[in-house]
């Protein structure tokens, strides 16, 4: 990735403490660990040191082999199957334990989201996956032109990519006011009085830059706080 690439995308680890929820976590499957895992060490012996490679792997494998043999045999000396079918059992036991735990975690964070999702969170995600997705297809066109295909050259780069810091940072305002306005929701709608000049700030930025398209995003914001406002009257016109 080109220099002026580094730092625009935003990644999942700035994503989740702009939000602060676990946005877009994947479930860690185990045997895609020990599968890349494996292709890299594969990787390696394919490279100039492989011999060296596969020396310390064969020399760790009969090492942790033998001590877990003599460990079992002064330990749990009553178990009579050969050291070799109980370590791939307890290896299979403990890899489900294990998966089963980390599901569970996956599983209580994806609820965590789904009860705080609202729609202009739903909104600003698609619009950072978006975002990011420009930066990983600028980035591929550059590996291209740098194979030897000068007519796919970007042009106007610098305007581009100013454009993109302009963006991300209407992203990040835009996410922060997002996880404001949400943690803070209950006290808003109790405090309705006190919001009324803070709204009506949002409005002026939104009439000063709406003619720019970084200003979009910021928008967005308005309509957050917009909509609060909207549920705040509502909540009202119940009592």
């Amino acid at each position: 990735m080109r220099d002026d690439l580094q730092g625009l995308e935003i990644s999942q680890n700035e994503l989740q403490n702009l939000t602060n929820l676990p946005v877009n976590e994947e479930l860690l499957i185990i045997t895609n660990i020990l599968l890349k895992f494996g292709k890299t060490y594969i990787d390696k012996i394919k490279g100039s040191e492989g011999a060296t490679v596969i020396f310390i792997g064969f020399s760790t494998f009969v090492f942790t082999y033998i001590l877990f043999d003599l460990v079992l045999k002064i330990f749990v000396s009553w178990i009579t199957i050969p050291s070799w079918i109980f370590l791939i059992v307890l290896g299979l036991w403990v890899g489900g334990l294990t998966q089963s735990i980390l599901y569970i975690i996956w599983k209580s964070r994806t609820k965590l989201v789904k009860k705080n999702m609202n729609n202009s969170l739903g909104i600003l995600l698609h619009d950072v996956n978006k975002y990011n997705t420009i930066i990983k297809a600028i980035d591929i066109n550059d590996q291209i032109e740098e194979a030897g295909n000068p007519e796919v050259v970007i042009k106007q780069r610098d305007s581009v990519i100013e454009a993109l810091k302009l963006t991300k940072s209407d992203l990040v305002r835009a996410l922060k006011t997002e996880r404001i306005l949400r943690e803070n929701k209950n006290f808003i709608l109790s405090n309705t009085e006190l919001f009324v000049n803070n709204l009506a700030t949002l409005t002026a930025m939104q009439v000063h830059e709406q003619a720019t398209e970084h200003g979009r995003l910021l928008n967005e914001a308005l309509q957050i706080a917009l909509d609060v406002q909207h549920e705040m009257k509502k909540l009202q016109s119940q009592r």
